[in-house]
């Protein structure tokens, strides 16, 4: 697997310049409030990879090369089509380069750049413990971490709206609608992550059969389908609480937080699968979101911090 792993991943790395900017500017329209555009533009480009992908894989008998070009073509083709949709909208350079101002961006960014790199080691780790048990226990894992990573990111849909709601609120001190926005938002968090956990089981073994025939492969993937499911609720509350933090700029915190769940998870990833095998990394997985839940409810809870006004007498 190494080799063909390498090449992929070689081949991906051209497309990290438009990743990065797609991702930069797909905030920007979150600060807009706007959130069809990105999705229509997204649509588009992913359309086009799915064009691609059969074509260079089977057309062209590209293989992992022609997957890889797929992917980063249509990274490219969102970031040009987002780009110029912004451009109508906003001026993207200044006429001065010092009218840039990178001193808070830098700040908040650097402070993000942390909580992402901690759950992105952590992941890895994962997936590292998951190869170590063999190619049809990383067949598994990667079909179920595809599944899992799909269906959480509706829940981090709603993350995103409670974050541009509740910045807009919290600027002009509206305190009763941050906390009405927020309340809202956890419910319908336990209400999507309940409903998702439910179909998801109910419908686990048609979705695996998708990627698969291999009947080794599906049994180990039913082994882990119990994490997938039961993680959603968990999954949906740990995206929404990062993104009301986000909302009232509560960037350090989040940044803190992540990296010491990510240190705690990394070592459950560590010793899990020598005694439980894939089981032990989806319990690392699952753990990794739990504490990012149980982390969101800790700083609500708090008297102190941008969430004081919970606390406050009527």
């Amino acid at each position: 697997m190494h080799r063909p792993a390498k090449l992929f991943l070689s081949l991906r790395a051209l497309g990290a310049p438009a990743n990065v900017i797609m991702l930069a500017v797909q905030g920007i329209f979150r600060g807009f409030k706007d959130t069809k555009t990105p999705v229509f533009y997204i649509g588009l480009g992913n359309l086009s990879a799915v064009a691609l992908l059969p074509l260079l894989i089977y057309g062209f008998k590209l293989g992992i090369t022609g997957a890889a070009i797929s992917t980063v073509v249509s990274q490219y083709i969102i970031t040009v089509l987002l780009l110029w949709s912004l451009s109508k909208r906003a001026v993207l350079l200044p006429p001065r380069i010092d009218q840039l101002e990178f001193g808070g961006y830098l700040k908040s960014g650097g402070m993000l750049l942390g909580r992402t790199l901690s759950i992105l080691l952590t992941m890895t780790i994962g997936t590292s413990m998951a190869a170590r048990q063999g190619p049809t226990a990383m067949a598994a894992h990667q079909i179920c971490l595809q599944v899992w990573l799909a269906v959480s990111l509706l829940a981090d849909a709603l993350a995103v709206s409670a974050q541009a709601l509740i910045a807009s609120s919290y600027a002009i001190l509206d305190y009763k609608k941050v906390q009405k926005t927020a309340m809202f938002a956890l419910q319908i968090g336990v209400f999507s992550g309940l409903a998702l956990a439910i179909g998801l089981y109910a419908s686990f073994g048609n979705i695996a059969r998708l990627f698969t025939s291999d009947p080794e492969v599906l049994t180990v993937v039913k082994s882990c389908a119990l994490f997938v499911c039961a993680s959603q609720p968990i999954n949906a509350l740990a995206f929404i609480f990062d993104g009301l933090h986000y909302g009232v700029s509560d960037f350090e915190y989040v940044a803190q937080a992540t990296i010491v769940v990510g240190v705690t998870s990394s070592l459950v990833l560590l010793w899990a699968p020598s005694v439980f095998g894939l089981a032990g990394v989806w319990a690392g997985l699952t753990t990794l979101m739990g504490l990012r839940m149980a982390a969101g409810i800790l700083r609500l809870l708090q008297k102190a911090g941008p969430w004081s006004f919970l606390h406050e007498e009527p």
